[in-house]
């Protein structure tokens, strides 16, 4: 017991001797929080609106028969690439071929009929001249020619149509592109009845590719305002840059431009639909898909930038540390702009030659004197191009 009563002083001694200085004087101060400052980067900057869009083809075409008839085969495969004019589908042609042989017959027939009427009508007229028929009967031979003219010329009209049947059991297609799958087999009937034909495939043309996505109705009113200042041409000119990247991809590798902006603002979304078009030589973007499409903000800018690290939040203020020629830190609220590869754009709030603590910051507060360190500007380079 006695051992431990001594041990207790003696700690308290030595605690008491570390905290004043040998000679007796006021407690030292501790040192100052070592901190990373550096100077904004300075910055050429194109913002961007991102949007939800969806893939279109520019010619989409669903090929359906002009006649009704067994479907006799079915001459490509499913995804496959074709060329206008390539052979598609055939019908059985027999019973139309039957039909374009008997109006070829009557074709015929009408000819031979046309050629005898006139050799009588020539002949009435030299017997007419020599009063040895009368007046009538020349009359019934002229009528007779005409009439003959005209059954002549029907049986033409009907055998072209007959051909044009045999002609409608090839379906070929009548754009470039990818096909779809054969939705009816062979063997099967389809129809050619006008407003009950039968879906047999659909072509989309594979190359360029358009991209429909809405722009809300803020966002076109700034373009509009933009573009009536001159400081932009989304709506003046057809070479306003248009990005796009699918799912899954990194960044923004499709580039393309905007090709048009509706008429009219949708009064149900508030929205209107901005068309754009991409070129597709590679074939990876299909109809139908979902993919996010962005189009520039407004004209490039010199901005500052400061790493993501540097900005803090107070009370839902964003604000930097700077530190002065004093070592003292001072409090600055900022206005933040769109985050860039790591790096925020600094619309307001500081300069290009203050000394922001971009390393330390949740060590310091306002007014605090540090031992600042210079560090140089994060070399990162923007992800955007103009």
């Amino acid at each position: 017991m006695k051992a431990r009563q001594l041990i207790v002083p003696a700690l308290l001694v030595l605690g008491l001797s570390n905290c004043h200085p040998p000679d007796g004087g006021p407690p030292s101060a501790p040192p100052p929080t070592g901190v990373t400052v550096a100077p904004p980067m300075t910055q050429d900057v194109q913002e961007w609106d991102e949007f939800t869009g969806r893939i279109d083809a520019l010619e989409t075409v669903e090929i359906r028969p002009r006649v009704s008839g067994n479907l006799d085969s079915v001459h490509f495969k499913s995804g496959q690439m074709v060329k206008k004019g390539d052979l598609l589908f055939t019908i059985d042609a027999r019973p139309f071929q039957a039909v374009l042989d008997h109006a070829e017959a009557e074709v015929q027939r009408a000819t031979t009929k046309l050629e005898l009427t006139k050799l009588e009508a020539d002949r009435a007229e030299k017997l007419i001249n020599s009063h040895a028929i009368s007046s009538e009967e020349a009359d019934s031979k002229r009528m007779g020619f005409r009439e003959a003219s005209g059954a002549l010329a029907s049986a033409k009209a009907t055998a072209k149509a007959a051909a044009l049947d045999v002609e409608f059991c090839t379906l070929r297609s009548p754009i470039e592109g990818r096909t779809s799958r054969a939705i009816v087999t062979p063997g099967n009937f389809v129809s050619g009845v006008a407003g009950f034909t039968t879906l047999l495939t659909t072509v989309v043309t594979a190359a360029p590719v358009y991209v429909y996505a809405d722009v809300d109705e803020a966002t076109f009113q700034r373009y509009q305002r933009l573009s009536a200042s001159g400081q932009s041409t989304h709506l003046t000119e057809r070479t306003t840059a248009a990005e796009m990247k699918l799912e899954g991809e990194e960044g923004y590798p499709h580039k393309g431009r905007i090709e048009s902006f509706d008429n009219r603002i949708q009064g149900t979304t508030g929205s209107i639909l901005v068309r754009a078009i991409f070129d597709n030589k590679d074939g990876s973007l299909r109809p139908g898909a979902f993919v996010r499409m962005r189009l520039p903000a407004g004209p490039p800018y010199r901005a500052l930038l400061v790493d993501e690290k540097a900005i803090g939040t107070a009370q839902g203020r964003k604000y930097v540390l700077t530190v002065g020629t004093n070592h003292i830190t001072e409090y600055k609220p900022v206005e933040t702009g769109p985050l860039i590869d790591g790096n925020r754009v600094i619309r307001s709030g500081v300069l290009s030659t203050d000394s922001v603590v971009v390393n330390g910051l949740a060590k310091v507060r306002p007014g605090m004197p540090v031992a600042p360190e210079t560090g140089k500007p994060a070399d990162k380079k923007v992800a955007a191009k103009f």
